[in-house]
């Protein structure tokens, strides 16, 4: 299984939501959704994970690693809504990556209101639909 994401952009701040499961089959797709982001917009990233059914250390690397390419880039990565499972815990490479509880936390912490735009992949599912 793998996931799907969907990328929104606020005034100076982009999401990108991942659903499903971020295991090591998952990590070339959302290191593509991670460049998509990094081209396309600027400021901070929060990673909004609500409907991730968990990540395997693979996965939580890759998250590591998307906090490092954003950093070069002067931005930084943050988290929305971890799963249960386990607590992302970075390297001492890693930039500090701030933990919200949810999305709505997060979006509050930097005054968002509206969205602006939006992308996702084909299989994104509906509200209230479960993928897999």
């Amino acid at each position: 299984m793998t996931i799907q994401w969907r990328y929104t952009t606020h005034d100076n701040l982009g999401v990108l939501s991942v659903v499903g499961y971020l295991g090591q089959d998952a990590v070339d797709r959302f290191t593509g959704a991670v460049g998509w982001v990094m081209a396309r917009g600027d400021g901070p990233v929060v990673l909004d994970l609500t409907d991730l059914r968990g990540w395997s250390t693979g996965g939580q690397l890759a998250i590591a690693q998307a906090a490092r390419q954003l950093a070069e880039q002067g931005r930084s990565l943050e988290l929305a809504a971890i799963p249960s499972d386990g607590s992302l815990v970075p390297d001492s490479t890693c930039p500090a990556i701030p933990v919200h509880h949810d999305l709505t936390a997060a979006l509050t912490a930097h005054h968002v209101s509206e969205e602006q735009r939006q992308w996702r992949t084909t299989d994104w599912p509906e509200d209230g639909q479960q993928l897999g």
